[in-house]
């Protein structure tokens, strides 16, 4: 049988103690926390918890939005240029992009491009904002009320596919050789894609949001204001957008068709003119200037709407 070694000295404090003592020999060992170091390492945490996104240049920015037309219309005018030196068409016809910009020198010397374009952006921005005044009451009422959808409905259809130019002789008659004739064209070629827009917006609306708004005290117009138009702004906005792109075609028509000395002289009379002359570059020219304005008004003011709305709604991931 095994025997204690009594003899044997043991510590007083026991294993405990001396676990400890080692501890605190190794804790002293290592450097202690500087306040300084305490507020590095939290200022490293708030870094890493915090998303910061880095503002692109403005000249990057720009270069991405200008770089890819500027390339495109580069390349277009490449095309032209080889076509007419291959003489795949007479000059007549086909005339080469230095003859169509001296065409355009020339009006811009006479001082005559701000006034042309000045016409006919009047009449576009004032036949636009009747047709806002009438498409946006008509769309709610027809989007809201079943039997006069029923009615009107399929004739909103047929009007926004018949093409503008088939009112401007109508319109002549009926109004005369004036400026009445122009703005009926236009809001018989905007008015209908206007409200489609709206109607169209307004069916996407859910119905837990009227619901809601009810609920809440938003009946009648102040649902209609409150509720119903924010929720359908996104098809509305499409609608407005088709109905400019409308306004704008209808506006050429009329004016092409429709001319006359009293009528000023905007892009359309420009456009007859040249036909009248035989005047290709000046032809070339006023197509150029129809195009500019058009992508103006998409890239100056459609664009930011379009951008502003999906982003409000979370839609955008960030606002470049």
């Amino acid at each position: 049988m095994a025997s204690t070694d009594l003899t044997k000295p043991v510590d007083a404090d026991g294993p405990s103690a001396a676990s400890s003592a080692s501890a605190a020999s190794a804790a002293s060992a290592v450097p202690s926390e500087t306040p300084e170091d305490v507020a590095g390492l939290e200022a490293g945490l708030d870094a890493l918890e915090s998303h910061q996104e880095e503002r692109t240049p403005i000249w990057r920015t720009l270069l991405a939005k200008v770089g890819p037309p500027a390339i495109a219309v580069a390349v277009l005018i490449g095309i032209w240029q080889i076509a007419y030196s291959a003489h795949l068409k007479p000059e007549y016809a086909l005339p080469s992009p230095a003859q169509v910009w001296d065409a355009f020198m020339v009006q811009w010397r006479k001082g005559d491009v701000f006034e042309i374009l000045w016409v006919s952006l009047k009449r576009a921005a004032l036949g636009f904002l009747m047709a806002l005044a009438i498409g946006t009451p008509l769309g709610l009422v027809v989007a809201r009320v079943r039997w006069i959808r029923a009615a009107i409905g399929p004739l909103l259809s047929g009007l926004q596919s018949l093409p503008s130019v088939a009112w401007v002789p109508p319109a002549v008659i009926w109004f005369g050789l004036n400026n009445s004739a122009i703005y009926a064209v236009v809001l018989l070629g905007a008015v209908p894609s206007i409200a489609q827009g709206i109607i169209s917006g307004v069916d996407q609306v859910p119905p837990l949001f009227i619901r809601a708004g009810r609920v809440l005290g938003a009946t009648g117009l102040r649902g209609v204001w409150h509720i119903l138009l924010p929720a359908a702004l996104p098809g509305y906005l499409a609608g407005v957008k088709q109905g400019w792109a409308f306004s704008w075609r209808s506006l050429m028509a009329a004016e092409l068709i429709a001319a006359s000395p009293d009528l000023g002289y905007g892009l359309g009379q420009f456009l007859q003119q040249g036909r009248d002359l035989g005047d290709m570059p000046m032809m070339i020219t006023a197509v150029f200037l129809i195009l500019i304005v058009g992508i103006g008004i998409e890239l100056l003011v459609f664009s930011p709407l379009e951008k502003l709305v999906l982003r409000q709604r979370g839609l955008l991931a960030s606002a470049k």
